[in-house]
């Protein structure tokens, strides 16, 4: 990547964060704490129809195999695009359910269960290092979790829990709140973003799913791949100034935003490497990369 770690911090330094203020000297010295254990890897993955979770193919697949090829996580924090909240809550819940959050699918994916553990102990840690962030009692596992983790751990036996997405910040807010996350990454702890780069369900092709995408698709996950392997995290965090196919690609960031959270956890020397692309339903890219 072409970015070293002070480009990237000093970067972040100089973003409007609302309410989080970066402080440079206490992450440096958290940075050269962690440095001491090799950190594991971060996943974003474009998790797409809910109906994956049942179907067995190429992004099914894919899926069974990064979960295969990884290094067994101590535990598993999702990021998901569908836990959306006016402030930061860590779900501490010993036991999640499975949350089954949409309608007008079949009754046999309303019957999926992904009952794998919650890591409380590791959710009350969350909370301290993350500013404002408070512990959540209630919330489960939703669909932006268990629709992957059903594939790439199905025997469910590694504690999993979520973190939310505070729907009233800008996109730079969530990139430089990750950064308070590292310490997860020496613990053994697999940070997994759960969302989409282009999530346009209003122009989605619900008659064809597997035709071609929109040109305006195409382009948007094209630029945001050349961004990614440029390492220019911060413009992808200024998508909304790129112009009409931007827009169509990301009417509302809800499935962009969890992206912002793989790449805050980057640090300098790491590639990203794409595991899968492709698109359905002409707008929904399901493009996933990993972060080492």
């Amino acid at each position: 990547m072409n970015m070293t770690r002070q480009e990237f911090i000093t970067g972040l330094a100089a973003l409007p964060l609302s309410s989080v203020a970066m402080n440079i000297q206490e992450f440096s010295a958290l940075s050269k704490q962690n440095a001491q254990k090799e950190p594991m890897p971060v996943l974003f993955i474009g998790h797409g129809n809910p109906m994956h979770a049942l179907w067995d193919d190429a992004f099914a697949r894919k899926l069974s195999e990064i979960g295969t090829n990884l290094e067994k996580p101590a535990a598993i924090l999702v990021v998901s695009a569908h836990w959306l909240t006016k402030g930061t809550l860590v779900a501490g819940t010993a036991k999640p359910d499975t949350i089954h959050d949409f309608g007008g699918f079949p009754k046999e994916l309303f019957q999926v269960r992904y009952e794998a553990a919650g890591a409380p102990e590791l959710a009350k840690e969350v909370a301290v290092h993350v500013p404002g962030a408070k512990l959540d009692e209630e919330w489960g596992l939703d669909h932006g979790a268990w629709t992957v983790l059903r594939h790439m751990y199905p025997k469910a036996d590694i504690p999993v829990f979520q973190m939310s997405i505070d729907y009233s910040q800008p996109e730079s807010y969530h990139l430089a709140l990750a950064q308070y996350l590292q310490f997860l990454r020496t613990k053994g702890v697999l940070v997994l973003a759960s969302g989409n780069i282009v999530h346009n369900l209003r122009l989605a092709r619900w008659q064809n799913p597997q035709g071609g995408p929109y040109d305006w698709a195409l382009e948007f996950d094209a630029k945001v791949k050349q961004e990614l392997l440029n390492g220019n995290f911060q413009e992808l965090a200024r998508y909304k100034t790129w112009g009409k196919f931007a827009e169509l690609s990301v009417p509302t960031n809800d499935h962009y935003l969890p992206m912002m959270y793989a790449l805050g956890l980057a640090n300098a020397k790491e590639e990203v490497k794409f595991l899968f692309e492709g698109f359905e339903m002409g707008s929904i890219s399901q493009r996933c990369f990993m972060i080492s």
